[in-house]
Protein backbone atom coordinates (compact mmCIF):
# COMPACT_ATOMS: atom_id res chain seq x y z
CA UNK A 1 0.00 0.00 0.00
CA UNK A 2 2.75 2.47 0.89
CA UNK A 3 4.65 1.59 -2.26
CA UNK A 4 1.60 2.47 -4.36
CA UNK A 5 1.19 5.77 -2.51
CA UNK A 6 4.88 6.51 -3.09
CA UNK A 7 4.42 5.97 -6.84
CA UNK A 8 1.40 8.25 -6.94
CA UNK A 9 3.33 10.90 -4.97
CA UNK A 10 6.29 10.76 -7.35
CA UNK A 11 4.57 10.52 -10.72
CA UNK A 12 1.80 13.06 -11.36
CA UNK A 13 0.81 11.35 -14.61
CA UNK A 14 -0.23 8.17 -12.79
CA UNK A 15 -3.97 7.60 -13.15
CA UNK A 16 -3.88 4.28 -11.32
CA UNK A 17 -1.25 2.05 -9.82
CA UNK A 18 -1.33 -1.65 -9.13
CA UNK A 19 1.28 -4.09 -7.92
CA UNK A 20 2.13 -4.92 -11.54
CA UNK A 21 2.82 -1.28 -12.49
CA UNK A 22 1.66 2.29 -12.81
CA UNK A 23 -0.50 3.50 -15.68
CA UNK A 24 -1.45 6.84 -17.17
CA UNK A 25 -5.00 7.87 -18.06
CA UNK A 26 -4.67 6.10 -21.44
CA UNK A 27 -3.64 2.82 -19.85
CA UNK A 28 0.00 3.15 -20.88
CA UNK A 29 2.57 1.67 -18.53
CA UNK A 30 4.74 4.35 -16.89
CA UNK A 31 8.39 3.58 -16.34
CA UNK A 32 9.24 4.18 -12.71
CA UNK A 33 12.56 4.54 -10.94
CA UNK A 34 12.52 1.96 -8.13
CA UNK A 35 15.27 3.74 -6.20
CA UNK A 36 13.10 6.89 -5.98
CA UNK A 37 10.10 4.76 -5.02
CA UNK A 38 12.13 3.13 -2.24
CA UNK A 39 13.20 6.52 -0.86
CA UNK A 40 9.62 7.82 -0.93
CA UNK A 41 8.27 4.61 0.60
CA UNK A 42 10.77 4.92 3.44
CA UNK A 43 9.79 8.57 3.96
CA UNK A 44 6.11 7.63 4.12
CA UNK A 45 6.86 4.79 6.55
CA UNK A 46 8.87 7.12 8.80
CA UNK A 47 6.01 9.62 8.77
CA UNK A 48 3.53 6.85 9.62
CA UNK A 49 5.73 5.47 12.41
CA UNK A 50 6.22 8.92 13.93
CA UNK A 51 2.46 9.12 14.56
CA UNK A 52 2.11 5.67 16.17
CA UNK A 53 1.31 7.26 19.53
CA UNK A 54 -1.86 8.75 18.01
CA UNK A 55 -3.07 5.33 16.90
CA UNK A 56 -2.21 3.83 20.29
CA UNK A 57 -4.11 6.45 22.27
CA UNK A 58 -7.53 4.89 22.72
CA UNK A 59 -9.65 7.21 24.82
CA UNK A 60 -12.98 6.16 26.31
CA UNK A 61 -15.95 6.84 24.04
CA UNK A 62 -17.39 10.36 24.08
CA UNK A 63 -20.48 9.01 25.83
CA UNK A 64 -18.38 7.42 28.56
CA UNK A 65 -16.33 10.61 28.93
CA UNK A 66 -19.46 12.73 29.30
CA UNK A 67 -20.80 10.29 31.88
CA UNK A 68 -17.50 10.48 33.79
CA UNK A 69 -17.61 14.27 33.68
CA UNK A 70 -21.19 14.33 34.97
CA UNK A 71 -20.42 12.02 37.88
CA UNK A 72 -17.22 13.91 38.63
CA UNK A 73 -19.32 17.07 39.00
CA UNK A 74 -21.88 15.29 41.19
CA UNK A 75 -19.33 13.48 43.37
CA UNK A 76 -16.46 15.97 43.34
CA UNK A 77 -14.14 13.33 41.81
CA UNK A 78 -11.57 13.42 39.00
CA UNK A 79 -12.37 10.15 37.22
CA UNK A 80 -12.45 11.74 33.76
CA UNK A 81 -9.19 13.68 34.20
CA UNK A 82 -7.52 10.57 35.61
CA UNK A 83 -8.68 8.40 32.67
CA UNK A 84 -7.42 10.89 30.08
CA UNK A 85 -4.13 11.40 31.92
CA UNK A 86 -3.56 7.62 32.04
CA UNK A 87 -4.07 7.24 28.29
CA UNK A 88 -1.62 10.09 27.68
CA UNK A 89 0.99 8.77 30.11
CA UNK A 90 0.71 5.21 28.78
CA UNK A 91 1.18 6.46 25.19
CA UNK A 92 3.54 9.46 25.21
CA UNK A 93 4.26 11.44 22.05
CA UNK A 94 7.96 10.59 22.22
Amino acid sequence: MMRLQAIVNLYSEVAHAKEDGAYDKHGNLIEIDESKVTVETNRLQDEYDALQFQRDRQYPSIGDQLDQQYWDQVNGTTTWKDAVAKVKSDNPKE
